[in-house]
């Protein structure tokens, strides 16, 4: 355990350290983010809007451990854009979407978002829960930017411009136990395994887990990894010997087709489900895929994209249009919710003619049941706390649209309805 909190430790240090280079040459600034003045249509403007544009920046995955993830969050929303623009734009305004990767890289992380945060309103997407903690105290402090995250950490919570669109990970996780114990057999005195990343991600799901397994009386057999680390051998073999009953990852895509690979070739053969960033559908073209169809779930925070609402069936179609030789994920749902999102944001704002940073994430406090067509309505009202603590329950089937079928619609458990969120 000391060991555990020294190694988080170690990785927040480096961070921050990062952080405050990259701050170093802001110090000088005011606390307000704008140097507002009134622009056409007697709208206030500031920071990345000017009288014919509305500028937007994209901090991604596309070379690293979310790589495919990345590449369909940024591919929707610059879909969004696309169609926005081709319907006249937002407050009489065109969006320019501008697209960092940073490989799943601290460095890089926090110098694309240095770059580009004096040239943006705000970010629809910024992927590392780890890298969007580490800003955290610039964009409360001065920047003031809305920054609608692909991360899911209850660190992020507390901030009224870090918003965290659906549950954290640790809410997410406890729905996810429940229906380990629910639905797979799971019962008191049984051991539940979890391998999770080190860091804020995997941390934070640990302790969702660690909360539900205290409900159900479960023991928690804990295995820590690195973003870097793709052969879960050990992992499964620690598991193995150990008993477990079940199985959390908290980890990547790749980490989900070596744990159930491996579980399935050494007959380890246990239910193992993942959080929402744990699978993508390419998965199933490995030799991991059959494996996967059998013993694996992932919890989401909307219903997949395969999902039968007219909004999934026509983002589907339009995405095919746009990208005829990409597959589909759901990836594609979360950047789509967060662009959608953010448009509204900027519809209110333009509404209460004030495009300032500050006037867009007051608008962002007046959505309090925004649904983006994905079957989950969001609240954000409360800056403290996540926009809904629903999880839907999704199996990887290779004959089903975007290779993900819902097996459970969403819900909270009651142990997720009760747990403090911190």
């Amino acid at each position: 355990m000391n060991h555990r909190r020294r190694a988080v430790r170690g990785l927040a240090a480096a961070v921050a350290a990062l952080v405050a280079l990259t701050a170093a040459g802001c110090s000088s600034k005011a606390k307000s983010s704008d140097d507002s003045g009134t622009g056409a249509g007697g709208v206030k403007a500031g920071k990345g809007v000017t009288d014919k544009t509305i500028s937007l920046g994209a901090l991604t995955d596309m070379t690293g451990v979310y790589a495919t993830l990345g590449k369909s969050v940024t591919q929707a929303q610059q879909l969004y854009v696309k169609q926005v623009n081709a319907s006249g734009g937002i407050c009489g305004r065109q969006l320019e979407l501008t697209v960092r990767d940073h490989g799943y890289d601290p460095q890089k992380a926090l110098s694309a978002y240095t770059e580009l945060e004096p040239k943006v309103v705000g970010f629809p997407q910024f992927i590392g829960s780890p890298f969007v903690a580490a800003v955290k105290p610039r964009v409360d402090g001065q920047d003031k930017g809305l920054v609608l995250p692909q991360a899911w950490s209850a660190s992020l919570l507390g901030s009224p411009y870090i918003r965290v669109l659906g549950s954290t990970y640790d809410v997410e996780t406890i729905n996810a136990v429940d229906f380990l114990v629910t639905e797979k057999g799971l019962k008191a005195g049984d051991k539940l395994g979890h391998v999770y990343f080190e860091g804020d991600y995997g941390e934070n799901a640990l302790k969702g887990s660690r909360y539900a397994a205290e409900k159900a009386g479960l023991t928690v057999v804990e295995q820590k990894i690195k973003p870097t680390d793709n052969d879960m051998s050990a992992q499964v073999a620690a598991l193995k010997q150990a008993g477990v009953k079940g199985i959390v990852l908290s980890a990547g895509p790749r980490q989900a087709a070596s744990l159930v690979g491996v579980a399935a070739a050494t007959g380890l053969r246990v239910p193992v489900i993942g959080n929402n960033s744990a699978f993508a559908p390419q998965l199933l073209g490995t030799q991991a895929g059959p494996a996967l169809e059998k013993m694996y779930w992932f919890a989401s925070p909307s219903l997949p994209i395969g999902a039968d609402t007219p909004a999934a069936k026509k983002l589907v179609a339009d995405y095919k249009a746009a990208y005829p030789s990409d597959g589909l994920d759901n990836g594609i749902v979360a950047g789509w919710t967060a662009a959608t999102v953010f448009g509204e944001a900027l519809k209110k704002a333009c509404e209460a003619k004030d495009l300032t940073r500050e006037g867009v994430d007051k608008a962002l406090l007046t959505l309090n049941g925004y649904d983006a067509g994905f079957g989950m309505k969001h609240d954000f009202g409360d800056p403290k706390a996540p926009s809904s603590r629903e999880s839907v329950i999704i199996q990887p089937d290779k004959s089903v649209a975007g290779g993900m079928r819902t097996v459970r619609t969403p819900f909270v458990s009651e142990a997720a309805r009760s747990y403090a969120v911190k």
